[in-house]
């Protein structure tokens, strides 16, 4: 290679400019991985004509290569959407939500049962912006018309609750929100948006963890904003530039390549979770199971009517008479489930909530513990647990 006057070019300027092109008519079923932060033009006039708002061209890595656009395209046809919007995690995707669509002396409601991150995200929004933040009961149904005032310009549902399991009834929330020109935005990762069909069922925006499900390796962070509506569309993207969103590429390679077998982990992991829901509730030890899949589970007869799956996540009331001490040496006394937070991914795992500190509202009684079904056999699930349980009744030294 030579220099612009003809002149061989020098050793560094060789290690970093070269003139070797891959040959096209490369093809291979893996989505290909594009790293930029720089995106390069071929002309001046390109570079000035080319808008990052549009999905057909590429202006600046921040804004999406290829591979995160295949990723966004992918998951807003599974979802049945037809725009999406990643961020760096669930959380993050909730935030673009709500900075997006909220502003100072604006009200939003959100269920009792939500995703603690999101109450804790409401209540720094109306304590430091003036964002007026309330919460309802997650089984109020059309009856939140009456909680609706003028300001309200947001509703957050979500389906189920991932702690305590109450299915509420969307279609029914969003035609009285829209009755009143609200908007409803579902948190859906719990179904990993192939059980609950959120736009059929009146959603505005649908946002999931793609932590969960799609990743299913528990190895990455990740969250997507999916509507089907291109002015709601066109307001997220504002406020998803304005805030610098973005994901690694590398990230987004994972999602894709996990995507073609998220139905069948889904319903793996859904159908040994119901197995063990079934069993737990025969177990003395335990009060009550709460899984949308039981029939005396919070909104059952709605997750009969809206949804296709239940996916792998559950939790259970232990009978009043142990002691926290005595369900935190069950979860500790667990060999195949591990302590940690999230689902979705092959190794099982527990957590024991303190609900009632996380509940406005709460009027069951035992602790709960929260189960992640991974991909192991149910069988020796079944097992691990059933010692557990067998060992909490024994004294307890010091």
């Amino acid at each position: 290679m030579k220099d612009p006057v003809g002149k061989p070019i020098g050793p560094n300027t060789q290690l970093v400019h070269h003139s070797y092109t891959a040959p096209a008519g490369f093809s291979a079923f893996p989505v290909a991985i594009h790293h930029a932060s720089t995106v390069l033009f071929e002309s001046v006039k390109a570079m000035r004509d080319r808008s990052w708002l549009e999905k057909s061209s590429y202006t600046y890595g921040l804004h999406g290569t290829p591979t995160s656009f295949t990723l966004e395209a992918r998951l807003a046809h599974i979802e049945g959407g037809r725009h999406c919007l990643l961020a760096p995690s669930g959380l993050s995707a909730i935030t673009l939500i709500d900075l997006a669509l909220l502003q100072s002396g604006d009200d939003v409601l959100i269920p009792d049962n939500v995703y603690s991150p999101n109450r804790e995200l409401a209540n720094w929004l109306s304590q430091s912006f003036g964002i007026s933040t309330r919460y309802y009961d997650p089984m109020i149904g059309a009856r939140i018309a009456d909680l609706i005032q003028s300001n309200t310009k947001l509703i957050w549902t979500e389906a189920p609750g991932s702690v305590s399991m109450e299915v509420p009834d969307i279609p029914a929330i969003c035609a009285a929100a829209h009755d009143k020109g609200v908007l409803v935005a579902l948190d859906n990762t719990w179904s990993g948006g192939i059980a609950f069909p959120a736009f059929e069922r009146g959603v505005d925006i649908s946002m999931q963890a793609l932590t969960k499900y799609q990743s299913g390796g528990s190895d990455v962070l990740m969250g997507a904003v999916i509507t089907r509506d291109a002015g709601l569309y066109a307001t997220l993207q504002m406020a998803h530039m304005r805030l610098g969103l973005g994901v690694g590429m590398d990230d987004a390679y994972l999602v894709l390549r996990n995507l073609p077998s998220l139905k069948l982990r889904f319903d793996a992991h859904d159908k040994s979770a119901r197995t063990i829901a079934q069993w737990l509730s025969t177990r003395p030890e335990i009060n009550k199971v709460l899984h949308p899949a039981l029939s005396d589970c919070s909104g059952h007869e709605i997750w009969k009517r809206d949804f296709s799956g239940a996916g792998g996540l559950f939790s259970v009331l232990f009978d009043p008479q142990y002691s926290e001490v005595q369900t935190d040496r069950f979860v500790e006394s667990l060999k195949l489930f591990k302590i940690g937070f999230s689902w979705g991914g092959a190794h099982s795992l527990c957590v024991p909530y303190r609900i009632e500190k996380m509940r406005k509202n709460w009027d069951e009684s035992g602790v709960l513990v929260r189960f992640n079904i991974g991909l192991e056999d149910a069988e020796d699930l079944i097992a691990d647990i059933s010692q557990a349980l067998d060992g909490m009744s024994a004294p307890i030294t010091k």
